[in-house]
Formats: C-alpha cells, sequence, structure tokens
C-alpha cells in the first residue's frame, strides 16, 4: 500500500530534474566566439538594423516625385548610417497620397518610391542592394520605409 502512495513523488522528482536542467542551460553563458570557432556553420551575430519611417508628403514636392532639399537630405543621412556593404536596402511604399491631374494615386506613390530608390543609388549605394516594394493601401497617405538588412 505504502509503495502506490508514492508514486508521485518520481513524476515530481523528475518534474524538479527537469526544471533545474532547464535552468543550468538558461544561466549558461558560453564565449560565442569560441563556440562559432567550433562549429564552422555556426550563426553569427547579427548588428542592430538600421531604420528608418519617412512620410512622403515631407519629402516631396506637392503631387509629385520630386524630392524636395529636406527630403534629399533625410535619405542623405539614412544612406550615411549604413556601412558599406552591409547588405540589402529594403525599400518599401505604403499607402498612397491622393492623384494629381498628371499621376494616378498608384503611379504617384510608385515614382515616389523609385524617387527614394534613385536617391540612395546617388549617395552611392551600389543599385543591386536596394529592394523596392509598393503595396497601395486605400485610404492611407503614402510612408516609406528604409530598412538596411
Amino acid at each position: 500500500m505504502r509503495a502506490v502512495r508514492a508514486r508521485w513523488a518520481i513524476s515530481f522528482a523528475d518534474l524538479c530534474l527537469l526544471m533545474l536542467g532547464f535552468l543550468i542551460l538558461a544561466q549558461a553563458k558560453p564565449d560565442k566566439t569560441k563556440l562559432a570557432a567550433g562549429l564552422p556553420d555556426a550563426p553569427q551575430e547579427h548588428a542592430p538594423e538600421i531604420a528608418s519611417q519617412l512620410v512622403a508628403a515631407r519629402l516631396f514636392e506637392p503631387g509629385e516625385a520630386v524630392l524636395t532639399g529636406d527630403g534629399r537630405r533625410q535619405i542623405a543621412a539614412f544612406a550615411a548610417r549604413v556601412p558599406a556593404g552591409r547588405g540589402r536596402i529594403r525599400l518599401e511604399s505604403l499607402g498612397a497620397d491622393r492623384a494629381t491631374s498628371r499621376l494616378d494615386a498608384w503611379e504617384l506613390a510608385a515614382a515616389r518610391a523609385a524617387s527614394v530608390a534613385r536617391a540612395l543609388v546617388a549617395q552611392g549605394i551600389s543599385e543591386d542592394r536596394v529592394l523596392l516594394a509598393i503595396d497601395r493601401t486605400e485610404g492611407r497617405p503614402q510612408r516609406l520605409s528604409l530598412v538596411a538588412e
């Protein structure tokens, strides 16, 4: 009868050992350089992301895809923060401003995104590093997201 009552103690002891093992692993802080040297395919730590969220209406002439002086400065400031050869720069256009007599909303959003991409290239960023994506979300003003990956 006594052996039947003590069965819970074995399960409880197993649980305690598992928790102890988890805590030991959680507290272990291996030397990442030695670990990477011992594992040739070990993932390297990534540098923090460099990102900017910009409102298109503040960068461009009204209803146009021509960058203002302040817009060019903001793009140049972003490009200056990106180390040479850092990888790709993801440029996403989200939303669209109102259509004009010359361009509809979709064309304006695309032209503005292309204008920012050209400005990045003019700042010395290789054209093949710039990834461009356009998502014309109805009813939202155009925003431009720049992320160095």
